[in-house]
């Protein structure tokens, strides 16, 4: 919500979508996105709009034990894989398949995909957190990759994956150290929203940090 409300104070037509939204938009019901993305072209076809912007804010890290990030290879377990996977990998990969296809043909238009700078190979130091690592790299493959066909649909497109830092939400709470910067939603929100203002289609298909610093891969 923080994304939504920072743009409608920006003046933007805004369409907020997830699982409480009408129509609801659920990952763990494909048809639901499907659907979703119908409201959203038969919306901007009554309101005489085009999608220029796409957001996608979700995010599983934990959820009722024992669904948490795996400290030690002895503790990968098949179920959480299967949540994590679904939420922060099959998820956008089908919001990618339904809804880049209402972008249109030429002017700019941009899609960022909440993703985590655990899901960096080559920064990854510590190990632990198997799965979320894991998915969060397959997102970010999948972003580099989409963006590549996206810019061939439209030349001044753009399509990049964002670190937002440490959020204060239920998905950082419980790991949320004292020694780390943890920063309100609505704060992140608007610092984000300013890189990818920042951005050119030059740099599609990459990897950003809230501060706009391009992270590895």
């Amino acid at each position: 919500m923080a994304f939504v409300t920072a743009l409608q104070r920006q003046g933007y037509p805004v369409l907020g979508l997830g699982r409480v939204s009408q129509p609801p938009l659920d990952y763990l019901l494909p048809d639901s996105i499907a659907l979703a993305a119908a409201h959203v072209k038969d919306y901007c076809a009554t309101q005489g709009l085009v999608l220029q912007q796409l957001i996608v804010a979700t995010g599983y890290l934990h959820g009722p034990a024992p669904l948490a990030p795996e400290r030690s290879w002895t503790q990968i377990d098949p179920l959480y894989l299967q949540q994590v996977f679904a939420i922060n990998t099959l998820g956008p990969a089908l919001v990618m398949k339904h809804f880049f296809p209402l972008f249109p043909r030429q002017g700019r238009c941009l899609a960022g995909f909440l993703s985590a700078r655990v899901g960096s190979i080559e920064d990854n130091a510590l190990g632990g957190w198997y799965g979320y690592r894991a998915a969060k790299a397959a997102l970010n493959q999948l972003v580099k990759t989409a963006s590549i066909e996206l810019a061939r649909y439209n030349r001044a497109s753009l399509c990049v994956a964002l670190h937002p830092g440490t959020v204060d939400t239920f998905l950082s709470r419980p790991f949320a150290k004292t020694a780390l910067r943890v920063r309100p939603p609505a704060v992140v929100a608007q610092t984000l929203l300013g890189v990818l203002d920042a951005l050119q289609p030059a740099d599609t298909g990459g990897f950003f940090d809230y501060a706009g610093q391009r992270l590895p891969w």
